[in-house]
């Protein structure tokens, strides 16, 4: 996907945090999480189901990112490697896609923050590590990740290309727009009432951001390359609940699915790549 680099005063960019967590211990990731990496979620058995709610009741001491003041550190910060200058590129390209469409149906929005992070940090949800995967913290609008994950998306799970490490950022971008529209309040508000549904609310909720994902790459269609669809719909496929759960030897059980399944996943992202419109990402209504 040929995108604009970046303007440094249309994004919120910081970095920091890195060294793990002092002490050991660790906590609950959630807020919107792409994926439990591979290495995480599946090689250490860990139950994706308790990494995936609120995170809470975590003290461990870890580093914060760094506030950022000016254009001259922003940019600094997003040419610090090849995936942050991607990501800024398209942090960028997000912003000017999603807030004129707030602006137009007159409904208040911010820019969230894309922070970059090596091994672990805290965020405004509570302490995380790189291992959990890209994730979203309403509590501060920010956007979280270590770039290795990258690296891991392409030689663990077989998701090359530029277009699949877009997705990524468009993902999470996408549980930034359910925050502005009050959508995450509602859901978890739902899951406490309903502790039954709150999977297959938190399904819901993820196969949407891939949904909103695809409408940003479907309003700059003129940009998309040939490849870019497949890449992105390979990396969708590739971080279904049911090819995550079969590649770690485990049953697939659609009652614990998080995120969906693959062909879920696949089929949100490409309505929203056909359509180019956030009003056909309804996954809450959608048979």
């Amino acid at each position: 996907m040929r995108l604009n680099r970046f303007d440094p005063s249309n994004i919120r960019v910081t970095s920091g945090g890195g060294g793990g967590f002092p002490g050991g211990g660790g906590g609950k990731l959630g807020c919107g999480s792409l994926v439990i990496v591979l290495i995480g979620a599946l090689v250490f058995g860990v139950d994706p189901g308790q990494m995936l709610g609120t995170l809470e009741g975590v003290q461990q001491q870890t580093s914060a990112p760094s506030a950022l003041t000016g254009p001259q550190d922003t940019t600094a910060t997003c040419e610090k490697n090849a995936y942050s200058l991607e990501s800024c590129n398209a942090l960028d390209s997000l912003n000017r896609t999603w807030q004129p469409l707030f602006k137009q149906a007159n409904v208040s929005f911010e820019q969230p923050t894309l922070n970059f992070y090596v091994g672990g940090t805290r965020s405004g949800c509570g302490a995380a590590q790189s291992a959990m995967g890209p994730f979203y913290c309403p509590a501060d609008q920010g956007i979280y990740i270590d770039t290795s994950f990258y690296d891991q998306l392409d030689r663990q799970l077989g998701a090359k290309g530029d277009f699949a490490r877009y997705y990524v950022i468009a993902h999470e971008y996408g549980h930034h727009v359910q925050h502005m529209l009050g959508l995450n309040a509602q859901v978890r508000k739902e899951q406490q009432r309903s502790p039954s549904q709150a999977n297959a609310l938190q399904v819901k909720m993820e196969l949407q951001a891939d949904c909103y994902a695809g409408v940003w790459a479907g309003k700059n269609r003129d940009l998309i390359e040939p490849g870019d669809m497949e890449e992105g719909l390979t990396a969708a496929s590739a971080i279904g609940d049911d090819t995550l759960m079969k590649n770690a030897g485990q049953d697939v059980n659609p009652e614990s699915f998080t995120h969906g399944s693959s062909a879920e996943r696949m089929k949100w992202l490409k309505r929203g790549l056909d359509t180019g419109n956030e009003e056909a990402c309804d996954t809450f209504t959608a048979a």
